[in-house]
């Protein structure tokens, strides 16, 4: 019988064996046949794209790990690793994705680079909603989008200065307790949820900056922020005085936008006729029918 040939023999560490199946190994080789060579280096190939000594150079990592690595040993690459690779193959934000579940089994962080404008097709769906008010934010709370529902409720973002535009700042300001009559919960579970906003795009000097701001000029900031809460978004209810319509009460439910990382769409629903017909009652005339 053939003796099984030890880790010296065959240059591998004896604790990495091949894994059953190598999806993450399929899937880099699929990447990087895709890519042309660098201009003068493409002669004598024998397949297409980049050789795997190319892509370990981009990515600045060795050629035997980076082989090993399509060959499914060695345990999964760090997120540092990934990112390189990703680049290195020229992904865009889905292969990107793809890239981290093989590897991890989990999305990758998402990146930080300016969000993208809201598309006419999702503030369609906002002006469809003609009486719950609903916005789209950024991780820092910041708002993009709202439909006049929302302008006639919650507030006049189109009259506000961009930097107003926000719903920490708001609500830590100075006339927010007048309108918010749960105030002392709504503040809280906001920078819960902020807090998952801001680690699921892995922080951002924005996010740090708004901190800042807000530690410096609220004192109920700084302390409801030093508790450490953490929360996710879910859904509930929310009250609010509005200066023609009285005491509202709502429904909220979140939505990740689809194709936009960070943006979520926030819907509040009248939680009952009544309030749907209240909320109608002080919407613009053209918008009530």
């Amino acid at each position: 019988m053939e003796r099984e040939k030890s880790g010296a023999d065959t240059g591998m560490p004896v604790n990495t064996p091949a894994k059953p199946s190598n999806a993450l190994g399929s899937y880099l080789r699929e990447c990087r046949s895709r890519l042309k060579p660098d201009p003068g280096s493409e002669r004598r190939r024998r397949t297409p794209g980049l050789r795997r000594e190319e892509v370990a150079t981009r990515a600045g990592v060795s050629v035997t790990w980076y082989t090993w690595l399509e060959q499914g040993r060695g345990g999964p690459p760090s997120v540092e690793v990934l990112e390189r690779l990703a680049q290195a193959l020229e992904l865009d934000l889905d292969n990107r994705e793809l890239l981290f579940l093989l590897a991890q089994q989990r999305p990758p962080p998402l990146v930080t680079a300016p969000l993208p404008a809201v598309a006419p097709a999702l503030q369609r769906v906002l002006d469809s909603l003609p009486t719950s008010p609903a916005i789209v934010k950024t991780p820092t709370w910041d708002i993009v989008a709202w439909n006049k529902a929302a302008a006639s409720v919650l507030a006049d973002y189109a009259a506000l200065p961009i930097h107003e535009r926000n719903v920490l700042r708001r609500l830590f300001g100075p006339t927010a307790r007048v309108s918010l009559p749960d105030w002392e919960e709504n503040a809280r579970f906001a920078i819960a949820v902020f807090r998952i906003d801001v680690a699921r795009v892995g922080g951002s000097a924005e996010a740090d900056a708004l901190i800042d701001e807000l530690q410096t000029t609220s004192a109920d900031f700084r302390r409801l922020y030093a508790d450490a809460e953490v929360r996710s978004y879910g859904v509930g209810l929310k009250r609010l005085t509005h200066p023609e319509a009285g005491l509202l009460t709502f429904e909220y439910s979140a939505f990740a936008v689809d194709g936009a990382a960070g943006l979520t769409m926030i819907v509040f629903t009248p939680a009952s006729s009544d309030d749907a017909r209240r909320v109608e009652a002080v919407l613009p005339y053209q918008n009530r029918h």
